[in-house]
C-alpha cells in the first residue's frame, strides 16, 4: 500500500468514502445526520486538498485506487492564560473502505499521519469518536489513542 496527499483526482472516490462514514453516522444518530449524504463537496474538497494546513492522506492499493484516507487540521493553541502553547494534529476524519477493514489500511494510514505529526513538531494527535461506534473506538484504543475528554449530552425535545 502507498500513503501519499490527495489530489483533485481523488475526489470522487473520497467522497464514496464519505458517504460510507455518514451512513455509520445517520445509523447511530439518524437526529441529527442524513443519510446518503457527504460532509463536503466537492468544491469544498478541492479547497481542503490545496490548504498546507488541512491535509488529506490517502492510503492506495497497488493500482492507485483509494482505500482509505484521514483528514487533518493543523491547530497551534498560543498565549493561552492557562495553558501551555502547543501544536496538535487534529483527525478530522479517518475511514476505510467498509471491503477492506481489518486488513491494517487504517493503522497504515494512522502511522503515516502519525509521522507526519512528528515531523511538523505537534505535541499530540487529537480526534473525536461518536460514543456508539464502538469499532471506531475499539481501533483507536489498539493503535494507541486513549481518551483525553468526554463530551456529555442532554437531547432536548
Amino acid at each position: 500500500m502507498n500513503i501519499r496527499r490527495a489530489e483533485d483526482r481523488d475526489i470522487e472516490r473520497i467522497k464514496e468514502l464519505l458517504v460510507q462514514v455518514l451512513n455509520i453516522h445517520a445509523e447511530g444518530r439518524p437526529d441529527l445526520f442524513i443519510p446518503n449524504t457527504t460532509k463536503y463537496t466537492t468544491e469544498e474538497l478541492k479547497e481542503i486538498i490545496a490548504d498546507p494546513q488541512r491535509p488529506i492522506f490517502v492510503g492506495t492499493d497497488e493500482n492507485d485506487r483509494v482505500l482509505g484516507y484521514a483528514f487533518c487540521i493543523m491547530q497551534k493553541r498560543l498565549h493561552s492564560n492557562n495553558m501551555t502553547d502547543i501544536k496538535t494534529l487534529f483527525i478530522d476524519d479517518l475511514c476505510v473502505d467498509e471491503a477492506c477493514r481489518g486488513m491494517h489500511v487504517g493503522r497504515a494510514i494512522y502511522e503515516y499521519v502519525e509521522a507526519y505529526a512528528r515531523e511538523q513538531g505537534c505535541y499530540h494527535i487529537t480526534l473525536n469518536v461518536w460514543s456508539f461506534n464502538t469499532p471506531a473506538q475499539g481501533f483507536y484504543e489498539k493503535i494507541g489513542l486513549t481518551p483525553m475528554e468526554t463530551t456529555l449530552e442532554k437531547i432536548l425535545k
